[in-house]
């Protein structure tokens, strides 16, 4: 085995293990703060590597790090409980503790990449893209107005600019009317008036769309953001509730087709981009940590009968008629869900292992 693939393999287990850990983190510390006895807690699943018993908690390490779970006193429905245990039985608990429970796992994964955005923000800084000129497309409102290449553009109607998604959402958003753009060149300013085009163009997804462009291009020159502890919040916020919708309208766009299920990574891909950013720097790590984090939060959210998503329909569900869903429909549900994932799982590696003999 060479040393890349060990590499690859050891960087996967131990973010996969952390990104576990928090999730399965998240429902431990909701079960206790409401009031729900916890049997087990688990890191993997299979056979024990390592096992260790505090009060009524059997807190183990298994050998298949593709998971883990938190178990409850009286998790199952029909379990014959002591009377004594009844006030630590999960499904004796309010439905609205037990939909906090679920969904505590997926909001720790989303907390959890709050947290490294914001130590990276505020402690390494944001990097940004320049709002400078790169090069210039024929025939479009950018290169009739006189910009150059080299160019550095201040403003836009009068409101700042200080990065090029900045300018590029201001002009996307122009709906074709005429913007102000007050252009630095060589140490002196002047304002131009340019109305962005419809022109055809492709979105992240491939997909043809129109959209409003003035015809330039990005230099490529970045720098580092320094933020303030409230921009650093702000910004962490925002990147992780950005890539939590990107990846939301991405799984949507599976389901629907409108991408190849191709696009699909399993545990073999997810390995390889984890040693590629453990060997790029700690910055590059985390970063993929805290994206890794937000899907797999939003992933667990699907509702999938075996993922909190179906527990948390069912929790609706409950609300809603005021009684438990039948015993024996969650039991055909687990088991639908549990061959879905299977399917799903076999599918992915597939795909995996396609990329790495076939592409």
């Amino acid at each position: 085995m060479s040393l890349d693939i060990v590499w690859f393999v050891v960087s996967f287990v131990v973010v996969l293990g952390f990104l576990i850990f928090v999730h399965e983190l998240g429902h431990f510390i909701l079960a206790k703060l409401m009031g729900v006895g916890v049997k087990k807690f688990s890191l993997g699943f299979g056979p024990k590597i390592v096992s260790k018993k505090v009060g009524m908690t059997e807190y183990i390490i298994a050998w298949i790090p593709l998971g883990g779970y938190v178990k409850m006193v009286g998790e199952e429905p029909d379990a014959e409980l002591d009377a004594s245990d009844l006030p630590l039985s999960y499904s004796h608990k309010s439905v609205g503790k037990r939909a906090l429970i679920i969904l505590a796992g997926p909001l720790f994964n989303m907390l959890l990449a709050v947290v490294i955005f914001f130590s990276l923000f505020q402690f390494s800084g944001l990097p940004i893209m320049e709002p400078e000129v790169g090069e210039l497309q024929e025939e479009m409102a950018a290169q009739a107005s006189g910009i150059l290449p080299g160019d550095r553009v201040v403003s836009i109607n009068g409101k700042p600019v200080g990065r090029w998604s900045d300018m590029a959402a201001k002009i996307t958003e122009s709906d074709g009317r005429s913007l102000g753009f007050e252009i630095l060149r060589d140490d002196r300013t002047f304002l131009v008036e340019i109305t962005p085009q419809l022109v055809p163009s492709q979105n992240i997804w491939g997909e043809e769309v129109e959209k409003y462009a003035i015809g330039i291009t990005a230099s490529g020159t970045s720098s580092i953001l320094r933020l303030n502890v409230f921009q650093s919040a702000t910004e962490s916020l925002t990147h992780t509730w950005e890539i939590a919708a990107l990846t939301t309208v991405a799984i949507g766009k599976i389901i629907t087709g409108s991408i190849s299920a191709k696009a699909l990574g399993g545990p073999i891909f997810i390995a390889q981009l984890t040693g590629e950013q453990a060997k790029a720097g700690l910055v590059s790590l985390l970063f993929f940590v805290a994206v890794l984090s937000i899907n797999l939060g939003i992933i667990n959210l699907l509702p999938i009968p075996i993922l909190d998503g179906g527990h948390l329909f069912f929790c609706f569900i409950e609300a809603v008629s005021r009684r438990p869903v039948n015993l024996k429909v969650r039991e055909v549900a687990q088991q639908v869900g549990f061959f879905v994932l299977v399917i799903l799982m076999l599918f992915v590696i597939y795909n995996d292992i396609s990329r790495v003999f076939f592409d």
